[in-house]
């Protein structure tokens, strides 16, 4: 498709970086060196490419020219430690990975190079090792019969689990991302404004489809509300896909009004909750449609609440999108009955094959109904309204969602386990006007403990990535547990009163 768009429109802008521009021709020409260096090397339809980098031109070229030689695209998130990076690259089995020097700071990789992993610095363009060095001049390469049950990429939906689980993604599912884009109004004259890291299948969700179908992605190396709305001015953009934090700060900056953004037809929030008074501030200020996406990165079921139709739903998730199937079931793996609570199971066209290499991780997701429908569990609690709205009613599996990013209390906790001074622990998610949530630890200390909260806050902190960090931690006599022993969460959240500024 992007080939086509070259054939039509060469000189139209692809894409827009700090300035710069690259043409359909020029994307179109990079992405066919890429391809055909990624042959030269010997990889075959179905092998991985991983690439741990910031945002740029190289990096959409390299996720392309994968895809156009038939390999996995593996993006790797800088953000995470360096533990759970060595660990992602392992299970992915790619041998060849892209790296910049930023995330060389935080994640040597020079002892996996004397291992035999083949390092390339796609910043650079001379020097061994360099990208200008690696990218081959021939410009056709071999043509490569793509089949929708091949694997496009390879995404980690998080760095923060302590064993990380790959999802592989079939190009069916990329295709569907297409298929919804164009009935969202993405087409030719479309400028989307991507603000999210391109490991990141927020962006992609967004940024692929744009391309697909002919139009300009405008990139951003690092989100900041000022920059966005001069972007969002400058460019005319049209389309744009953020998470609810950004909103928040964009909403917040103090010229937010002074800047024109009539040019805009369609925004969408996903990756987090959404709060209904922010829904409600975006609707009132910001021109074009407004629709929030529930789903997953494994897919399966997807929500859309197009909330500019829908003002009075903005406390709920939405509805079951087109040609998805989304139902309720309880413990026990039954159905349940209209207006009750349960687990979010859905199927769909958009679905993950699994997680690469973990068979038993993808079982513990999977549920089939008495047809043999498979469907994938979201592990979140929610009922429908009488209208058939989503309301969500809790998240069952305490995950703390800040910046749309995934944290998982328990691998917090494991972290504190490991101070000879602490007890016991729980990490809780509290609301934060900058973040969206942000994660709270409850400790007790053992009896003959003297570190103070601060202290212990700095060390458990430095072990951490960065986007696991926690905000605040506070010394506890006990931590609220059920009849059976098990924490209640809840009452720690409720017992953080005012939330973060």
């Amino acid at each position: 498709m992007i080939r086509f768009a070259a054939s039509q429109r060469p000189e139209h802008p692809a894409l827009f970086l700090n300035a710069h521009a690259l043409s359909y021709a020029q994307l179109d020409m990079l992405i066919s060196r890429v391809a055909a260096s990624l042959q030269r090397d010997g990889f075959k339809p179905g092998d991985r490419v991983a690439a741990c980098a910031g945002t740029s031109f190289e990096y959409v070229a390299l996720f392309l020219g994968a895809l156009r030689a038939g390999a996995v695209m593996t993006p790797l998130p800088p953000s995470a430690t360096r533990q759970n990076l060595t660990g992602m690259l392992a299970n992915s089995g790619a041998t060849l990975l892209f790296q910049d020097r930023a995330c060389a700071l935080s994640w040597p990789t020079d002892a996996l190079v004397e291992q035999g992993l083949r390092r390339i610095w796609i910043d650079e363009q001379g020097g061994p090792g360099s990208w200008g060095a690696w990218l081959s001049r021939e410009t056709r390469p071999h043509p490569v019969d793509t089949q929708p049950n091949w694997a496009f990429n390879l995404i980690y939906s998080s760095g923060t689990t302590g064993t990380p689980k790959g999802i592989v993604q079939p190009c069916s599912m990329r295709w569907s991302h297409v298929q919804r884009a164009a009935t969202n109004g993405y087409g030719p004259d479309s400028v989307t404004l991507a603000s999210t890291p391109l490991y990141s299948n927020t962006t992609l969700v967004a940024l692929l489809p744009t391309l697909a179908l002919g139009g300009t992605g405008v990139l951003m190396g690092k989100f900041d509300a000022r920059r966005y709305l001069e972007l969002a001015e400058q460019h005319r953009v049209t389309h744009t896909m953020l998470v609810p934090v950004q909103y928040q700060r964009i909403l917040d900056d103090p010229a937010f009004d002074q800047f024109d953004l009539s040019a805009f037809q369609a925004k969408f929030s996903t990756s987090a909750p959404f709060g209904a008074a922010l829904k409600a501030e975006v609707l009132k200020r910001w021109p074009g449609l407004l629709t929030e996406i529930y789903g997953m990165t494994e897919g399966g079921g997807r929500c859309e609440l197009e909330a500019h139709n829908y003002p009075h739903k903005l406390h709920t998730i939405g509805r079951p999108a087109s040609g998805h199937d989304i139902r309720l079931i309880n413990e026990a793996g039954q159905e349940v009955p209209q207006g009750q609570t349960g687990e979010i199971v859905g199927s769909s066209s958009a679905m993950m094959e699994g997680y690469y290499g973990m068979p038993e991780k993808t079982r513990e997701v999977e549920w089939f109904d008495p047809s043999g429908k498979r469907f994938i569990r979201t592990g979140d609690i929610a009922r429908y309204d009488e209208d058939g709205f989503l309301i969500l009613a809790d998240r069952k599996k305490d995950m703390v969602i800040s910046g749309g990013f995934n944290i998982y209390p328990s691998d917090l906790e494991s972290e504190l386990a490991q101070h000879p001074e602490v007890h016991d622990s729980a990490v809780v998610g509290v609301p934060s006007r900058q973040w969206g949530e942000t994660p709270v630890a409850y400790v007790v200390l053992k009896p003959t403990a003297t570190i103070s909260s601060e202290t212990l806050l700095e060390w458990v902190n430095a072990r951490l990535g960065k986007t696991q960090r926690l905000a605040d931690l506070i010394l506890t006599d006990n931590l609220p547990r059920s009849e059976i022993g098990k924490i209640l969460k809840r009452e720690l959240r409720e017992r953080y009163e005012s939330p973060l500024k």
